[in-house]
């Protein structure tokens, strides 16, 4: 029976591939739906240490790194701090906030079988680690998705309440800030993560588009995925409504402005035709 650990974290919205490449002399040019899989000698002269043959660190462009077969937690620290040099907002301090742990064991006498902790094969296939750490990645990527829309929900909880107190108006910039985070967050969760892409080895081996695709039932990513977009549908639909009251409000303002002008031209016409105030 052979034991493979996964540990995935989510540590920023978005990680430039091809600069670590680079810098590993990996000659590939890397796209979004690609993972920069680190083993072998590249892994070793990271860590200046010797590393197994299923030890691998998978990075992905969309912020998440699932670290495979690693039992020191040195090891992974000196990882981040590796990224860090090429993305310098990586915070370390909040490296457990969205993490999952997994394992992959491999057992003869049993068929499939997949848990929240463990899914366990008959049979040891190459591409096994890519799509349980594409997996796992996805999914803690949209934990934070979903931990960042919760802070935009709570902030549009404030301006609701405001608004039943009486305060009416929302300025434009706070409008504008609001928008910005809504459409930050859809493009760092929606287009971003691309739930719906699926590793290219999927399209090319019949077992692995199956297994992933169970994989990803299992996760619930399809379903999460919906969710947040329903939810992100909602907050738009929220902030068109501030939006029509802003404009409505400043809107009667203007009107209150012309109207009191207006009184004020007859009455100074008044004034003039009854001799109370020189004509000019």
């Amino acid at each position: 029976m052979t034991n493979i650990t996964f540990k995935a974290l989510a540590m920023t919205n978005e990680i430039d591939l091809n600069k670590i490449a680079i810098h590993c002399g990996i000659p590939k040019k890397y796209t979004w739906e690609q993972p920069l899989i680190i083993r072998n000698n590249i892994l070793k002269s990271i860590y200046q240490s010797t590393v197994d043959e299923f030890q691998q660190v998978m990075v992905f462009s969309f912020g998440s790194i699932v670290f495979v077969n690693h039992t020191s937690a040195e090891q992974m620290t000196f990882f981040l701090k590796f990224i860090q040099t090429f993305e310098p907002e990586i915070d370390l301090l909040q490296s457990n906030y969205f993490t999952d742990d997994y394992n992959l064991r491999i057992d003869e006498s049993n068929r499939m079988e997949m848990t929240d902790e463990v899914v366990i094969v008959a049979e040891y296939e190459f591409f096994l680690p890519e799509l349980i750490s594409t997996i796992l990645a996805k999914s803690v990527a949209l934990e934070k998705a979903e931990e960042q829309l919760s802070k935009i929900q709570d902030h549009l909880e404030l301006m609701i309440e405001r608004i039943e107190k009486g305060k009416l108006r929302v300025s434009n910039k706070e409008l504008a800030r609001t928008t910005a985070k809504i459409v930050r967050h859809e493009f760092n969760t929606l287009a971003y993560i691309m739930i719906l892409d699926k590793p290219e080895v999927t399209w090319i081996h019949q077992s692995a588009n199956q297994f992933y695709d169970e994989m990803m039932n299992f996760f619930e990513l399809n379903d999460r995925y919906k969710i947040l977009k329903s939810k992100t549908d909602i907050l738009y639909h929220i902030m068109e409504g501030f939006s029509d009251i802003s404009h409505s409000i400043r809107g009667l303002f203007v009107e209150w402005i012309v109207v009191i002008l207006i009184v004020i031209e007859v009455a100074l016409t008044v004034l003039q035709i009854t001799g109370l105030i020189p004509s000019h």
